[in-house]
């Protein structure tokens, strides 16, 4: 079953379900560290499980005789197959993000194809950041701007349109989430125009939304109903990020536009030596709430550390 089928099924029956993301392994690193994140997870019968994919970035080596040679790499690739590997081992659905940045529509065709051919029938279409090269984001020549645009290659994909045109081919038949953000997108200019790009990405095929990481319930709740007034009727799941060093107080605002709430930047300042405590009953509160208002599916970034997504699981789940 696909991942909206999954949401559904577990709004019908009025159950909670648990999902969770992974980065792939960094270059050089073997599955083993992707299973070891997920086995004491396992036995919360996770509904998917989420596998990210990373930008590009310029690399220099310095040769033997002095001179730099200069190339485009990644540090996590893989994400396509790690994904596998997690079906395959796990019996688990998996989504594998796919991203604009960097990517020409036929890279996303191929990497598409590849999925397709591999079972997985599940994908996050998300613009993604900028380079670290680069002051703003640019899209690749012959690629998306929008997140939109990605969805309409993926919709596309699941008529049996693909980039070169021709007769009609192998209908795809992927289930498509998109990003939303309750407290808008860092790049958007406003809340309005924000929520007018998801309403574009819905109705260019999206099936479902993963919000990005909230602090505050209510802004998820304040999200849902502007949402469902804005005509965006797609089935909307939490995104939810325990705090766990010190650093994030600062980092996550600047990198993603969230915001801490007072209460809880208070409590992380005053038991500096606990921050991880501090945000693991942060969220399992969090996720207690979300879970009595009912929401079918509650999905959490790890960032690849899994021991204290599994402490809020137990008191969940």
């Amino acid at each position: 079953m696909n991942v909206v089928g999954l949401i559904r099924e577990a709004a019908a029956a009025s159950r909670t379900r648990f999902a969770f993301e992974l980065l792939p392994p960094l270059k050089g690193e073997g599955r083993e560290v992707v299973y070891d994140a997920i086995d004491p997870l396992a036995e919360f019968d996770p509904a998917y499980i989420n596998v990210t994919f990373h930008r590009e970035g310029l690399r220099r080596t310095v040769r033997a005789d002095g001179s730099v040679e200069e190339h485009v790499g990644r540090h996590r690739p893989g994400t396509v197959g790690i994904s596998a590997a997690i079906r395959h081992r796990y019996g688990v659905e998996t989504v594998p993000h796919i991203i604009c940045g960097g990517l020409s529509r036929y890279d996303i065709e191929d990497a598409l194809i590849d999925m397709d051919f591999l079972g997985l029938h599940n994908v996050l279409a998300l613009r993604g950041d900028k380079s670290k090269s680069e002051e703003r984001f640019t899209p690749h020549p012959q690629g998306h701007a929008h997140a939109a645009d990605l969805v309409r290659q993926i919709a596309a994909m699941n008529r049996g349109e693909y980039v070169d045109g021709g007769a009609a081919g192998h209908r795809t038949r992927f289930s498509i989430g998109v990003a939303g953000y309750p407290e808008k997108h860092l790049d958007a200019p406003d809340a309005d125009e924000d929520l007018r790009r998801l309403r574009e990405k819905t109705e260019a095929g999206a099936d479902y939304i993963v919000t990005q990481m909230f602090f505050d319930n209510g802004r998820y709740f304040d999200f849902v109903r502007r949402c469902r007034a804005a005509g965006i009727d797609r089935p909307i799941i939490p995104g939810i990020k325990p705090l766990a060093a010190l650093r994030h107080l600062e980092g996550l605002p600047a990198l993603f536009g969230i915001t801490i709430p007072d209460e809880l930047r208070r409590e992380a300042l005053a038991y500096p030596d606990r921050i991880r405590e501090v945000g693991i009953e942060w969220a399992t509160a969090q996720a207690l709430e979300l879970k009595r208002a009912g929401v079918p599916v509650i999905h959490f970034y790890t960032m690849g550390r899994t021991d204290n997504i599994r402490r809020i699981a137990q008191k969940v789940f």
